[in-house]
């Protein structure tokens, strides 16, 4: 059952009970990326009784870095702030990140996606922490690669340094890295704020050992499409395969997790030598 509708009107009304503190006003902008307009009728329907402005857009082609791009064309404001529609922020995430962008005079700021389970995963998936993401104390600068767009507010005048915000040859992934690559090379400063907190629904499918290695192989894929380190990159993996293919016995004796948290790790650099190899074993990102 495809079921994002109802995670993008969650957002939507999560939204709409963020704090300001008086401080500042803001809208939001659905950009959707289906050629269906599958959003179209949630966003009307939550519209209705809205308390901020709701603008809907659509970029048909199937492509991540241009519903991105259309999302900025229609917004508007000094600040602009991405979330993902299957995530939900806490009341105070758009002061929080505001408040820490004006405090260390940052060009943006990020904050923490933590999961959220709707059913109860298998217990190697909380010991192995395969749904957590790395958190960081508030005002950390943050370097390009540890960057992404899933929970994110920036000045909309560092957008006036690139001629395209995202661009479509990352269709299929790694675009935010890229924007935030490109950005940092111009001395654009992004910090961390721990207190802005967003939470990702993680369903079933997501932790399922097929979709873990799938996505692993394409994140491989997708880090040799950066300039920077590419080399280095390869001969980590050239190293890596073997040694963690060796491992992994032992680490099944273990647990699970163990085995299963060094089995991504080698389809991480199993991804990446099999696109020097011209293999491509996955095609476009797994919903």
């Amino acid at each position: 059952t495809y079921r994002r509708p109802i995670y993008l009107k969650r957002l939507l009304e999560k939204l709409q009970e963020q704090s300001t503190g008086g401080l500042f006003t803001f809208s939001a902008v659905v950009c959707d990326n289906d050629a269906t307009q599958s959003a179209a009728a949630i966003v009307s329907a939550v519209r209705e009784s809205a308390t901020i402005d709701l603008t809907y857009c659509c970029e048909p082609r199937r492509n991540i870095a241009l519903a991105r791009n259309k999302a900025l064309e229609e917004a508007h404001g000094d600040f602009v702030a991405f979330i993902d529609d299957d995530e939900f922020p806490v009341a105070n995430w758009l002061q929080s990140l505001l408040s820490t962008c004006d405090r260390y005079a940052a060009d943006g700021v990020l904050g923490p996606v933590r999961p959220h389970f709707e059913s109860s995963p298998p217990s190697w998936i909380l010991k192995g922490r395969f749904c957590q993401r790395p958190e960081h104390t508030t005002g950390m600068k943050m370097q390009w690669n540890q960057c992404r767009t899933g929970n994110l507010l920036f000045r909309r005048r560092i957008l006036e340094r690139l001629p395209q915000a995202f661009r479509e040859e990352f269709g299929t992934g790694g675009e935010d890295k890229d924007f935030f690559m490109r950005l940092t090379g111009q001395e654009c400063v992004f910090v961390w704020c721990n207190e802005a907190i967003a939470y990702e629904t993680v369903l079933p499918s997501r932790y399922s050992r097929r979709c873990m290695i799938r996505r692993a192989l394409l994140r491989g894929r997708i880090s040799l499409k950066f300039p920077v380190g590419r080399l280095r990159l390869l001969g980590r993996s050239a190293l890596a395969v073997p040694l963690y293919c060796m491992a992994l016995p032992v680490l099944f004796l273990l647990g699970h997790h163990w085995f299963m948290r060094y089995c991504v790790k080698l389809c991480d650099h199993l991804g990446r030598l099999l696109a020097v190899l011209g293999i491509n074993p996955i095609s476009e990102r797994e919903a």
